[in-house]
């Protein structure tokens, strides 16, 4: 499509949704749109005219559209990542889920009256980052073994942070537990 088109298009649907016609009314039904919508049943050429002639019609429909889209796209369920540096015998600061999209900081104890911390990181640049920090999903970081590493919910700098609940450091836990672990999202 030609950059002039596509002008053309935006311009003509901003008229369409701005301009007020006396004594408008919703014309259509959220159901009749909705179908139209989803492809289960067209519009027929009465309802497309109506809709035509409606401004609040027109954007009651845009909106049941925007709507439909964002329903359509694959909401995050749980990332996935391992343990891939060999023992080198230094204690392990972070693993990041192969997604690119969550980092687990190990924090060391600060004194012997402090425990060591696990702190889950969702990256800005995640697609789905905007609506899980909206969301607020209960969270949970499981071991290969399906040992709870860390449960939570974000706070609103997209961390959670929790003592680490084993007596082994990060490293050999890991490597004991399948060296993989996964972020997901609890139902509900």
């Amino acid at each position: 499509m030609k950059p002039e088109d596509l002008l053309e298009r935006r311009l003509r649907a901003a008229m369409l949704t701005a301009s007020g016609v006396d004594h408008d009314c919703l014309v259509l039904a959220d159901a009749v749109m909705l179908a139209a919508i989803d492809g289960s049943c067209p519009l027929t050429r009465g309802e497309r005219a109506a809709l035509a002639a409606s401004p609040l019609t027109i954007r009651r429909f845009r909106t049941l559209s925007l709507d439909y889209a964002a329903s359509l796209k694959p909401a995050w369920r749980e990332s996935s990542g391992m343990l891939r540096a060999a023992d080198s015998g230094a204690a392990l600061t972070e693993l990041v889920t192969d997604d690119g999209y969550w980092t687990l900081h190990f924090l060391a104890a600060r004194d012997a009256a402090t425990a060591p911390r696990v702190i889950l990181q969702l990256h800005a640049q995640a697609p789905f980052a905007r609506q899980l920090l909206a969301d607020q999903p209960l969270l949970r970081v499981i071991d290969g073994a399906g040992a709870v590493v860390l449960q939570g919910r974000l706070d609103p700098d997209g961390e959670c942070e929790s003592a680490w609940p084993f007596d082994a450091p990060p490293a050999q836990h890991f490597q004991r537990s399948g060296a993989v672990f996964a972020v997901e999202a609890l139902p509900g």
